[in-house]
C-alpha cells in the first residue's frame, strides 16, 4: 500500500513569559528580551498535525480526519486555548516546570496526541508562533 500523510490544521491563543528562574531579571531580558515581560504576551499559535501510514483498503483513509480533528480538538485545543501557560498548565510550572518555548510547547502536543493516534502512524507537529516563527516535533 503507499505510504501517504494527512494534515490537519488548528490554532490557539494563549499568554506565556519566557525566563530562567536561576537567572536575574536583567540575565532573562538579555536572553528573551520582550518575551521576558512579567506581564506575559500572547499569541495566535497556528498547529499542523501531520500523521504518516498506509492506506488502509478498507476504508481509503491514513487516518480519519473526523477522529484526528476531535483528538485535536479535546487534547490540544481545548487544553491550551485562552490559557496562560505558566499559570494554568502544570507542564509549565514557574517553579520547577518547563520554559513554554514555541519548542517546549510542540513537544508537549507531540506527546499529547501519540497518546491517542495509533502507534503504527507516523506523528508529526509544526507549531507556528507567529507566521515567520515556527517549530517542528516528531517524535525523535
Amino acid at each position: 500500500m503507499p505510504i501517504v500523510t494527512v494534515h490537519r490544521k488548528a490554532h490557539f491563543n494563549a499568554a506565556h513569559r519566557l525566563y530562567n528562574n536561576n537567572w536575574s531579571d536583567a540575565r532573562n531580558v538579555e536572553i528573551f528580551g520582550k518575551c521576558a515581560n512579567p506581564n506575559y504576551h500572547g499569541h495566535n499559535y497556528g498547529l499542523i498535525v501531520a500523521v504518516t501510514g498506509s492506506i488502509d483498503i478498507n476504508t481509503g483513509f491514513v487516518m480519519d480526519m473526523k477522529v484526528l480533528k476531535d483528538i485535536i480538538k479535546t487534547e490540544i485545543e481545548d487544553y491550551f486555548d485562552h490559557k496562560n501557560l505558566n499559570e494554568q498548565l502544570i507542564e509549565f510550572n514557574p517553579k520547577d516546570g518547563l520554559n513554554p518555548t514555541a519548542e517546549n510547547i510542540s513537544v508537549i502536543i507531540w506527546n499529547k496526541l501519540r497518546l491517542k493516534i495509533d502507534a503504527t502512524l507516523n506523528l508529526k507537529v509544526t507549531l507556528y508562533e507567529t507566521e515567520r516563527n515556527f517549530v517542528t516535533y516528531c517524535g525523535l
